[in-house]
Order: C-alpha cells, then structure tokens, then sequence
C-alpha cells in the first residue's frame, strides 16, 4: 500500500478531483475532514490509497479504505463522510466502469460463475465494499506506474483497466456487476430506467413510464427499484435533480432560480425548500459560502 501511496504523492495532486492522462481514470485528494455530504458516483472503482471515507445509505453505513475499494456499478446517492488531514491526506483513484468491457470480461468468464452463489431471484446492491486483495493492489500499482507517461498511459492503460475490472469480478461486488451486464434481469432493467433518469431527469417522468421502460409491472419496478438503489422512483428523481441544480451552482454560478427550472422544479420556492432539507443549506446560503471561498 505505501507504493500506492508514494506512487500518488508523485502527481503532485491538487485538492478534489483531478483527471490522469488516461481517460477514465481520476484522482482524488482531500486536506480534510468532510462531514457527511450527500453526492452521486457514476459507475465505477474507487480505491483507496490512504484515509477513508464511510458512506450512508438508508440504513446501511459501508466504509472503503486501504483495505476495501468501493464499486458503484448503477448511479447511487448516498451520503459519503471523508476522513483525512493534512499530514495524512485521503488520496485515491476513480476509474469508471466502461460497459463494452464488462460484458467482454463477462463473455469469457460466464455468466454462472459470477452467480453460482446467488440466487436468481436476488438483487444486488448497486454499491459497496470490496476487499482489496493482493492481486487488485499490484494491478493498480502498475497502472499507476504507466499513468506516469503518456505513450505508456495510452498503450498499456487499457488493458490495465481490463485486469482491474476482472479482480473486481472475483470479489464479493461481483454479482452487482454479473447482473448489471444481464440484459434481462431486474437489475439491468432498473439500470435501464437509472439511465433514463440521468438523461432526462428534467422532464416530468413518473413511475408508469420508468416501468414501462424497464419493461416491468408498476409493483415489481417500484420493489426491485429500491432494492438497487434504497430508494423509491420519486425520491431517487429528486435527489438526482437537486445534485444537478448544485453543480450547476457550484460549477457555473447559476443563479437559483436558473438551476431550479433547469432541473425540472416548476416552484423556486419548492426547489429552495427540498434544497435545503438535501444539503443543510439553502442555494442562496450555497451561493454565499462559495463568494467567500
């Protein structure tokens, strides 16, 4: 772990994250203790280097650190807590989950052998811990290593990401992600409606549409949907919106009012109310933090 740690310090990180020279592949360092924050990872592997960060979702409380990555293989709000200071920075490595590539690891391992210990009628989680064993630490040192130079980044990259992705098919995340690439099973649909969600997540969906969609009764979408995401429909649409509005905030100094209807709110008022009860502070409150950064 401390080469993966020495190996980090190398890039001269800034705070956040930061894109490598490899696509699909980011940085992350944080100073500091962050207090439960809510937030969306896309699909993907976060490993961690040094620090931690414990996540909240419903009733679950999971922790990824140097000895647990976190695969997030549908798009999960949850509420994530960062552990970390500025003699030990939290410093890590997100890489995305791309879908051609799972399901050409997928076709030539099987789909038995990812769910020979699950039962076909389960539905995983769309996030959590894994251990990092020995065999998934080495892949990411090496890919670390030719992160360092363009020409390697770009030639061994690739596969390196492949023979992560294929640890991650070995660890306790597998059936997620043997699911996830199963066109026909519950999981797959409901990442289908998932999709839906992020690409129109502005427009008036409801519940018959997104079932619809994932070619499913209104009763089993709304149950498998919460089993994936510890949410209903309604409630998943929402915070997605209001994540949107704050990046749009955030990263564009959008104004309120611009952000709520860009998202889909009709009522600013209401936009403001459910904004404030997600993130403690209202998007005015928001907006004045950031003039003071």
């Amino acid at each position: 772990m401390s080469n993966m740690i020495e190996l980090l310090e190398q890039f001269d990180l800034p705070e956040l994250f930061t894109e490598s020279k490899l696509r699909g592949v980011r940085f992350f360092k944080s100073q500091y203790h962050t207090p439960r924050t809510p937030l969306i990872y896309n699909p993907g592997i976060f490993i961690v280097a040094q620090g931690h960060k414990r996540g909240y979702l419903a009733d679950r409380i999971f922790q990824y650190d140097a000895n647990n990555y976190l695969v997030t293989s549908v798009p999960i709000p949850f509420e994530c807590e960062t552990f970390a200071n500025s003699e030990a920075p939290f410093l890590g490595l997100y890489i995305d989950i791309e879908m051609p590539v799972l399901h050409e690891l997928i076709g030539q391992l099987g789909v038995s052998k990812g769910l020979k210990d699950t039962k076909m009628s389960d539905i995983p989680k769309g996030v959590g811990p894994a251990k990092l064993d020995r065999e998934m630490c080495d892949a990411v040192v090496r890919l670390l290593n030719c992160i360092k130079s363009e020409p390697e980044a770009q030639i061994l990259g690739p596969g390196l990401i492949k023979e992560i992705l294929y640890r991650a098919l070995s660890g306790t995340q597998a059936p997620s992600l043997y699911a996830l690439a199963m066109h026909n099973g519950n999981f797959a649909r409901v990442s289908l409606a998932l999709k839906s969600i992020h690409s129109d997540y502005a427009s008036k969906l409801d519940v018959v549409q997104l079932s619809r969609l994932a070619s499913m009764s209104v009763s089993t979408f709304h149950r498998a949907f919460k089993e994936v995401t510890s949410d209903s429909p309604v409630q998943y649409l929402k915070k997605v919106r209001l994540n949107k509005a704050r990046n749009f905030i955030k990263n564009e100094q959008m104004k309120a009012y611009i952000a709520a209807d860009k998202v889909g709110y009709e009522s600013v008022s209401q936009f403001s109310r459910e904004f404030k009860r997600y993130f403690g502070q209202s998007p005015t409150e928001m907006m004045r933090e950031l003039r003071m950064q």
